[in-house]
């Protein structure tokens, strides 16, 4: 339930904030119009990466308890783990800027006059989030069940919608950079527990080496217990890992908190500059 939270909270926040806005432009210049435009460009957008989800969804529960769903699993497990490092980084460089950039591609979409112009921006923005929002729910999907999974979903998207509602109203006073460098560095958790699940499918396939279990745990903490599994599914709590998966797991963590909170290059430019 907390990963499906954190991350419809995150994908739902800055897909709203993006809808925001683009329609708060649009009234800006006079063009309250599109508002139509926009939202058709939205909800086919949700339509498309909702039945995505739900063909990759069932195309994988077919080959439930075999090799193949161990095969399609684990490389789920390494795409979500991209596709989150991608996203948090992007959006780490990018968020100072994302209300300037979509004005002026929301002014080319205007000036380009056609129907289709301002329905393919919306489209694209939007889908994106919801692309990624896909792989990594069908990443937490393989790990939690329906119930829990559909209850924070709603939480993170509910949370995720009172809060840009919030900043708008507050005349967007509180940084965007803020928020995203927090649930940034806590995606990058996400994705080394999704780097050691595909490690552990691949180990289990004999595409990587079974090397010495470190450790086991289970009398402890089971990692199939309520919280046992809280932990596996937030931090990556492995009761027996390998070598290999902790190994990767350790590295992961430290290289990409180290280049995702290392100072920018033109803040070190300009301290030996003086």
């Amino acid at each position: 339930m907390i990963p499906a939270m954190v991350i419809f909270f995150r994908e739902g926040l800055e897909a709203s904030l993006i809808v925001t806005i683009i329609l708060s432009y649009l009234n800006q210049i006079g063009q309250r119009r599109l508002a139509f435009q926009v939202w058709s460009g939205v909800l086919a957008a949700v339509a498309v990466d909702v039945g995505l989800g739900l063909v990759l969804y069932h195309v994988i529960s077919q080959y439930d308890g075999s090799r193949v769903q161990t095969m399609l699993e684990g490389i789920t497990y390494f795409v979500a783990m991209a596709m989150l490092t991608g996203m948090s980084f992007w959006m780490k460089s990018q968020s100072r800027d994302m209300k300037h950039a979509l004005e002026h591609r929301v002014s080319l979409a205007v000036s380009q006059g056609t129907l289709w112009a301002m329905v393919g921006l919306s489209f694209i923005t939007v889908g994106r989030e919801g692309l990624e929002t896909v792989f990594f729910t069908l990443a937490v999907a393989f790990r939690s069940n329906t119930v829990n999974l559909a209850v924070g979903a709603l939480v993170g998207l509910g949370l995720a919608l009172a809060i840009d509602w919030a900043m708008f109203r507050a005349g967007r006073r509180i940084p965007l950079s803020l928020f995203f460098n927090v649930l940034g560095s806590v995606l990058l958790v996400f994705a080394a527990a999704l780097l050691a699940d595909g490690i552990e499918d691949f180990q289990a396939l004999g595409w990587l080496p079974m090397i010495h279990v470190l450790w086991n745990t289970s009398h402890v903490l089971n990692q199939n217990g309520l919280v046992g599994d809280i932990l596996h599914n937030f931090t990556g709590y492995a009761e027996a890992p390998t070598v290999l998966q902790f190994g990767a797991y350790v590295l992961y963590l430290v290289v990409a908190f180290w280049r995702y909170f290392r100072p920018r290059t033109s803040v070190r430019k300009a301290a030996f500059s003086r």
